[in-house]
């Protein structure tokens, strides 16, 4: 069982190298990352962004701009699109979120036209954490998406909670649903769902998970605060694998409060789509966007070939990069265009 953050970057290396698409990756925090990821042997990357910001940025940290294969476009918008574009044509594994703002980010992917998001689908967002006052990693949902969930938005990011807590390799995850209070508020509509889906688990209704709920967020996390609360007969308080919270808000605190209080450090992807795909604050560091993408490598459903011993124009024409559009110029390692 994965135990650390960095065991994601082991792992993800054991799987061989997956080809990652940035959007609008321009930006000193995703370069570092994308630029790390690479000389882990991780990734093959395509930057879509402004060619000249990115040689500006790469010379001013000191980063080798050969590792990356670039797609001159000053326009946010259009990076976007071209990078969902190159994921959905099957041109790369793994999309991933540059200096962009999120809305734009996302937009890109909720785009019906562009097929990355399948018809009648849930979007979400997973996040994991890890903080010096708690004793295992922490899978979280959601920090980013839905701002408030309704319950059978709720069942499905059990699901993706689930899943993501398999990638770290536990079979049965804990999942602890956040409340106000660990006693059921008949007024409090985090309180009621919270049982609701306990009892559901109960029922072998959500999947190959133990889940209890409500719980208030210090019982949920600390085994002594439950059993000072009288807590009884819970296997979830005080060991959960994961938190439900009941909205955006709360779990944006929570998320922000880890990595700028606590000292912890995180990975984040979205949720639901066709393909995993990397979604992290623009104020985030290097280190949590390193993260995110070796946890993104560890989603992708197959094995990505590998074309490490092949010229680098014979990657590209193998990704299908030739075929973007003609206001794109692309740029391969040494900066020539194709």
């Amino acid at each position: 069982m994965i135990q650390h953050l960095t065991e994601i970057v082991d792992e993800a290396r054991k799987r061989g190298k997956k080809r990652l698409a940035v959007a609008y990756g321009q930006d000193s925090h995703t370069l570092e990352a994308v630029y790390e990821a690479y000389k882990e042997g991780i990734v093959e990357p395509t930057l879509f962004g402004e060619k000249k910001v990115i040689e500006q940025v790469c010379a001013e940290n000191d980063i080798d701009i050969k590792a990356f294969n670039i797609v001159d476009e000053a326009s946010d918008v259009k990076c976007v699109q071209q990078a969902v574009a190159a994921v959905v044509a099957g041109n790369a594994d793994v999309l991933m979120k540059g200096l962009v703002s999120t809305d734009k980010y996302m937009r890109g992917i909720l785009n019906k036209e562009a097929g990355l998001f399948p018809p009648k689908g849930v979007l979400s967002h997973v996040s994991i954490v890890e903080m010096p006052c708690y004793h295992k990693l922490l899978v979280i949902s959601d920090v980013a998406v839905i701002p408030l969930p309704d319950f059978k938005q709720k069942i499905k990011q059990i699901g993706y909670l689930a899943k993501v807590a398999n990638l770290l390799g536990i079979e049965t995850p804990k999942i602890a649903c956040i409340a106000p209070s660990e006693q059921l508020l008949p007024s409090v509509i985090s309180s009621t769902e919270g049982a609701l889906l306990a009892k559901m688990g109960d029922r072998g209704q959500l999947g190959n998970v133990i889940i209890d709920g409500p719980l208030s967020l210090d019982v949920a996390l600390y085994k002594d605060v439950a059993e000072h609360k009288k807590v009884k007969g819970s296997s979830v308080a005080g060991d959960p694998d994961c938190l439900l919270f009941p909205n955006l808000e709360s779990a944006n605190v929570f998320f922000k409060s880890v990595t700028h209080l606590c000292g912890g450090e995180l990975a984040a992807m979205v949720a639901g789509t066709k393909v995993p795909c990397v979604l992290t604050s623009r104020g985030d560091t290097s280190k949590t966007k390193l993260y995110s993408i070796a946890l993104a490598f560890l989603a992708v459903k197959q094995k990505a070939h590998t074309y490490t011993n092949l010229p680098t124009t014979n990657r590209n024409r193998i990704y299908g990069l030739q075929n973007l559009s003609d206001k794109s110029r692309l740029y391969v390692h040494q900066g020539r265009p194709l």
